[in-house]
């Protein structure tokens, strides 16, 4: 049995969670693979919205684990108000999560450092979420970090207060003010609360689980785009967020990987900064961040809108090897009577269907397909039976450039508002 995954093809936002919940069903392990509590994952059913930063998405169902892998990094605080608020729901957190002793942990002074570096950067931020993402990431590859396994040690204080002495050392270098006691008093004790959870080698856990027999699904988070060697760097986050990201964030070998699924919006979103070749800064711009609610479920900030970029989502899915392509918010587009696709960009004089090396420093000039629109309210639908013929025809046209079937239309954030289809692309 191989493992399975799930990752976004954008610039996350692209409805992961959702879809988790709604495939956990066919699965018997929910892992998480990479990233932390920058990521937002909304899941809506019985009229409630739940938003998991770092626990699976698939922690509401009974009977199924829910793996936090080696590749996420946690930060004590907020995973214990993100347990406390599913505690409050009577989910049983602690007889279907377990933690990876590997996955490293977000201090206090990593989220300082975080925020310190970018005031620092003033117009040139790169938009970081301030949880301390990065900074945790850095002291990871720098062989310096804290990880999950270290509180069982019996010299876990000394480990954290050098890396602590270090962190303080580098903000003296920013003119930065901060109150590090408050928060390392909430640190530590949700360390202490930390403990009562189901810590294992996960590596192990997954392989074995995969030996008997047992289905499982690798949840990504953010997107491709923002995959720190493969997305728009510098503007991107710190960790792999694509297909390779499972292999590495949870110990599974790249033979063993199975389906792949890839989630994109039928329009594109982007929160922070960096490129955007197809961002609409106009009216247009303006009534699809309305009707799609495009707010960061995270921050709270307002997404950069935009049409469908298909040379990216092209790229993303040739990097990450997608066997199924999942399409949401299909709804919002109900909104226009005409629609665009980018099919390429002018770059360089010359017209490209392809993302080249530099998307910072040169300018992508989009260019445009034109589509008939449908103005047919979709959220009300539970058949893609049922679907208008310029949604099918949209679907198809897609289907056609990217090369992969489309199995999945989310048309509203309910579980229930999700169709399953029948691609007929492959045999087309």
């Amino acid at each position: 049995m191989k493992v399975d995954v799930l990752l976004g093809l954008q610039w996350g936002d692209e409805g992961k969670g959702k879809v988790v919940d709604v495939l956990t069903p066919n699965y018997d392990v929910i892992a998480r693979f990479q990233g932390g509590p920058n990521a937002g994952h909304t899941l809506e059913f019985d009229g409630i919205k739940h938003v998991l930063n770092t626990i699976p998405s698939g922690i509401f169902h009974s009977n199924k684990m829910n793996v936090v892998g080696n590749g996420v990094v946690i930060d004590p605080i907020l995973f214990m108000k993100e347990v406390d608020a599913l505690t409050g729901m009577k989910v049983p957190i602690n007889e279907r999560m377990v933690i990876s002793r590997k996955a490293h942990l977000i201090l206090p002074t990593h989220r300082l450092l975080d925020a310190a570096s970018e005031q620092a950067k003033g117009k040139k931020k790169i938009g970081s979420t301030l949880k301390g993402i990065g900074p945790t990431y850095m002291d990871k590859t720098g062989r310096n970090g804290l990880r999950v396994g270290d509180i069982e040690s019996t010299n876990f204080e000394e480990r954290y207060n050098n890396l602590k002495e270090k962190h303080i050392q580098l903000l003296s270098q920013f003119d930065f003010e901060y109150d590090l006691i408050e928060m390392e008093t909430e640190w530590m004790k949700s360390i202490e609360r930390f403990k009562s959870f189901v810590l294992v080698d996960s590596e192990h856990l997954i392989n074995a689980q995969k030996k008997e027999g047992k289905r499982i699904l690798a949840e990504g988070a953010q997107g491709t785009l923002l995959d720190i060697d493969f997305g728009s760097y510098p503007f991107v986050t710190s960790s792999n967020t694509i297909t390779a990201g499972a292999c590495t964030g949870l110990g599974v070998a790249p033979n063993q990987i199975g389906e792949v699924y890839g989630i994109f919006k039928a329009y594109c979103t982007r929160v922070g900064s960096g490129p955007f070749p197809t961002e609409l800064e106009d009216e247009v711009g303006e009534r699809m961040r309305k009707a799609g609610h495009e707010f960061g479920a995270t921050t709270g900030r307002p997404r950069r809108c935009g049409w469908i970029d298909l040379p990216a989502l092209k790229y993303a899915c040739m990097i990450n090897g997608v066997t199924q392509l999942i399409m949401t918010k299909a709804d919002v587009l109900s909104e226009f009577e005409t629609i665009k696709a980018c099919t390429g960009y002018k770059y360089k004089g010359e017209v490209i269907d392809f993302m080249p090396f530099d998307v910072v420093g040169e300018e992508l000039v989009p260019v445009y397909d034109e589509l008939e629109g449908w103005s047919e309210d979709l959220t009300g639908l539970r058949s893609i039976d049922d679907i208008p013929a310029t949604l099918q025809s949209y679907i198809d046209y897609l289907e056609r450039i990217l090369e992969t079937p489309i199995t999945i239309v989310s048309v509203g954030p309910d579980r229930s508002q999700t169709l399953m289809r029948e691609s007929t692309w492959a045999t087309a």
